[in-house]
């Protein structure tokens, strides 16, 4: 009897302590990440602070394919709705450049979008496979054939190498529309940060050489200088923490625009274009914590005084880049859906040109709040635990 009243209180103790570990763990969570919200600022949400924290302190790859999986996320599964076929395309210097193409299954004749990826025109910055999460997902909403470009980069190719390849590959996807069962007179262009200013200028290159007719284009964070300006955001922004820094863009102005005159061409700074007249309707999405947020903002307001229905966005909270993580951020989720709402309306009604006013998107509330909260404690916690390891280790 004695034996058994001392193992059961020595079970009661057990539990207690577990328990005390419990709220211990979860309390220091709670407090690391309050730390890693707290910047100069302002406080950052959770989830956009977790994965910050994580790419900044390379706990993480920058890789939003890989990403999810390490910071328990799931990715929804099901039966496939699309094909996915990489393939080289040839360019007018002889060259071949890689293409991935995505098409929905038991559709044909379908619209074709273009998505040219981010990465600071430089190698080693962003390609056609670290876009494949936002490209297959770009498909799959719309229900169109995407096709994501890999246009050559610096520093082995300058400009125009990237832009004059991305026009080119416009041109291979409406001569092949046939074959891919799309509708060659229905096409969009859409780019991601340095993709959003090859997207745009694209667009203006098919209006001055009377290339393949465009329904839309949707630009995420665009980079649309490349002189020296001075504005809010790139002065607030440009430290780096916020996945973009200044000496990124300084080495990208360098690498891919090495002579100052390039500076001012309206295929390389669309904002400095004079004329911005007949282009096809923008969506701009821009993100609050991001040094290219007002110069992309100011392109959407000069496109819309220039006559091109235009659409903005400007979502609070997260930073550039967010729309890559849509598979962990219901900001990069909203962001998704907004662009595959504008290029539906775009292809199936058009966009009727209105003043434009810039929308706020405030960051989540209610059930989705709760949902992004409980999964920032839960990355949280594997980042901890992923940083004690590795500080255990390195002994």
């Amino acid at each position: 009897m004695l034996s058994y009243l001392t193992a059961s209180a020595m079970v009661k103790r057990s539990l207690l302590f577990v328990l005390i570990m419990i709220f211990i763990t979860i309390f220091a969570v709670f407090v690391y990440i309050q730390q890693w919200a707290s910047t100069d600022h302002g406080k950052l949400p959770a989830k956009t602070a977790v994965i910050l924290h994580a790419i900044n302190n390379q706990l993480v790859p920058l890789d939003p394919d890989i990403l999810p999986d390490r910071l328990l996320t799931k990715r929804s599964k099901g039966q496939p709705t699309m094909v996915q076929e990489d393939q080289s395309i040839s360019v007018s210097d002889g060259s071949q450049i890689p293409v991935r193409i995505y098409r929905p299954l038991g559709k044909e004749q379908v619209p074709i979008i273009m998505y040219y990826h981010g990465g600071a025109f430089m190698e080693g910055y962003g390609n056609i496979h670290t876009h494949h999460s936002i490209t297959r997902a770009l498909s799959r909403q719309t229900g169109c054939i995407v096709i994501s470009v890999g246009y050559r980069v610096a520093p082995h190719y300058v400009f125009p190498t990237a832009i004059e390849d991305s026009y080119e590959a416009l041109k291979w996807a409406h001569e092949h529309a046939g074959e891919l069962g799309g509708d060659p007179s229905q096409m969009a262009v859409v780019g991601d940060s340095a993709g959003g200013n090859i997207a745009t200028v694209v667009a203006t290159m098919a209006r001055d050489r009377n290339g393949p007719d465009l329904k839309a284009q949707a630009l995420f964070y665009p980079l649309t200088t490349f002189k020296d300006i001075e504005n809010e955001s790139r002065q607030a922004f440009d430290s780096g923490y916020f996945l973009l820094s200044r000496s990124v863009m300084e080495l990208a102005r360098e690498s891919y625009t090495p002579d100052k005159v390039m500076w001012l061409n309206p295929y390389t700074s669309p904002l400095e274009a004079e004329d911005l007249s007949n282009l096809p309707p923008a969506l701009v999405i821009t993100a609050e914590f991001d040094p290219l947020r007002d110069e992309g903002e100011a392109y959407a307001e000069k496109l819309s005084e220039a006559g091109v229905a235009v659409r903005a966005s400007r979502y609070l909270g997260v930073m550039h880049a967010f729309i890559s993580f849509h598979d962990i951020m219901q900001s990069g989720r909203a962001g998704l859906a907004e662009t595959a709402g504008f290029l539906t309306d775009a292809f199936e009604n058009g966009i009727d040109h209105e003043p434009l006013t810039i929308q706020v998107k405030q960051h989540p509330s209610g059930l989705n709040r709760v949902r992004d909260d409980t999964e920032a404690f839960l990355m949280g916690a594997y980042l901890l635990g992923k940083s004690g390891m590795n500080a255990f280790t390195g002994f």
